[in-house]
């Protein structure tokens, strides 16, 4: 009898624990919150912390080339470019709230004069009025740059080290490279083409693909360039060129017989610039942001001189803050939740934009 008793036994026991197991599993999914509704203008929507379309617009216009008429399909195509930015920049927003990185006023106010340098009271008034910005609009841009450029010193840029080990070993491995027949000018570039590319190694996947898109480009690389950012990090997130991309535009050191082979334009750009200062040159609709990062003269170098170890050091701090500004980057990105309402709402209409406001949830 104790036989037929125990399977009976057992299998009550299975089916009471699979009961309560539905029934903790039921009452935790009505436990869970409904996301909160999402209003009518977002665009996208970032660890439930919206971007709206006044916010990608003012973007827009912050970067609008003032020559620039693009067609209402290449201005949304911009826009989709600056909103994938946006989200990326709002992430690194939150995380520079949750490490408490502050900009004082202070900076902000120099930094924003900076910016104003040569641009005459009453041109810089009409500019705005002509892109439908403010004084704040403008400010505020500002200050999130700054506040990314700070987030980026603190987590990726202070914990790069470069030792005399390292140093010895990249001269030791690369000895040739230190013997100059001629003067050589290391210099970075960032390319932007009016075509899609077939290859496109940057990190945001920014591609202009018509005149207009590369124009308005430009104009957004040169802001981001005057506002302080680092070209090799410009160069990376937005260079077109697949090799020099990855490598924040770094071409190296050039010799003197080879730049004399450039045309004429970007010879001269590298001859005649200033080190360290970025010059536009243009050919085709396309353009090359080029900087002279440092020049070296011929003979055999060693490292006695300041200025090798200064190079190398430069090359491998570069080469380091590169992976592990892309490593934070990913990082971050992975544990985020972002929804891109605007794209969905856009590949569910097959590109139609009767209205660019995203539907509310739960329509169609």
């Amino acid at each position: 009898m104790m036989k037929n008793v125990l399977p009976g036994g057992l299998c009550s026991c299975r089916t009471l624990f699979i009961a309560l197991t539905l029934a903790g599993l039921a009452g935790a999914c009505q436990s869970k919150p409904a996301p909160p509704p999402v209003s009518a203008d977002a665009w996208a929507v970032v660890n439930g912390r919206e971007i709206r379309r006044d916010d990608v617009e003012k973007a827009y216009q912050r970067n609008l080339q003032a020559s620039a008429a693009p067609s209402a399909e290449e201005a949304l195509t911009a826009k989709l470019a600056l909103l994938d930015q946006l989200i990326v920049q709002d992430l690194l927003l939150a995380k520079a709230r949750e490490l408490k990185i502050d900009l004082p006023d202070t900076e902000l106010d120099a930094a924003y004069v900076e910016a104003r340098k040569n641009i005459p009271d009453d041109a810089f008034r009409q500019e705005l009025a002509r892109r439908n910005l403010t004084v704040a609009d403008m400010r505020e841009g500002l200050r999130r740059d700054l506040l990314v450029q700070k987030l980026f010193e603190r987590e990726v840029t202070s914990k790069v080290t470069v030792t005399d080990q390292d140093i010895k070993a990249f001269f030791d491995a690369n000895r040739a490279q230190f013997n100059r027949l001629e003067d050589a000018y290391r210099i970075a570039q960032i390319v932007i083409t009016p075509v899609r590319d077939a290859q496109n190694t940057n990190r945001t996947g920014s591609d202009a693909t018509t005149p207009q898109e590369a124009a308005a480009k430009l104009q957004m690389v040169m802001e981001r360039l005057k506002a302080g950012a680092q070209f090799a990090d410009v160069a990376a997130d937005l260079s077109e060129d697949p090799e020099s991309a990855p490598r924040g535009g770094d071409l190296g050191f050039v010799p003197l017989s080879a730049l004399q082979k450039l045309p004429p334009q970007l010879r001269d750009a590298v001859l005649k610039g200033t080190p360290g200062s970025a010059r536009v040159v243009s050919a085709g609709g396309a353009y090359t942001v080029v900087v002279v990062v440092a020049k070296d003269t011929a003979g055999q170098k060693d490292l006695s001189m300041p200025e090798v170890r200064a190079a190398i050091t430069q090359t491998l701090r570069g080469r380091r803050e590169q992976l592990l500004r892309t490593a934070f980057l990913s990082a971050i990105r992975n544990d985020a939740v972002v929804v891109n309402l605007i794209a969905k709402r856009l590949v569910e209409t097959q590109g139609k934009m009767p209205s660019l406001a995203p539907a509310a949830p739960g329509t169609k």
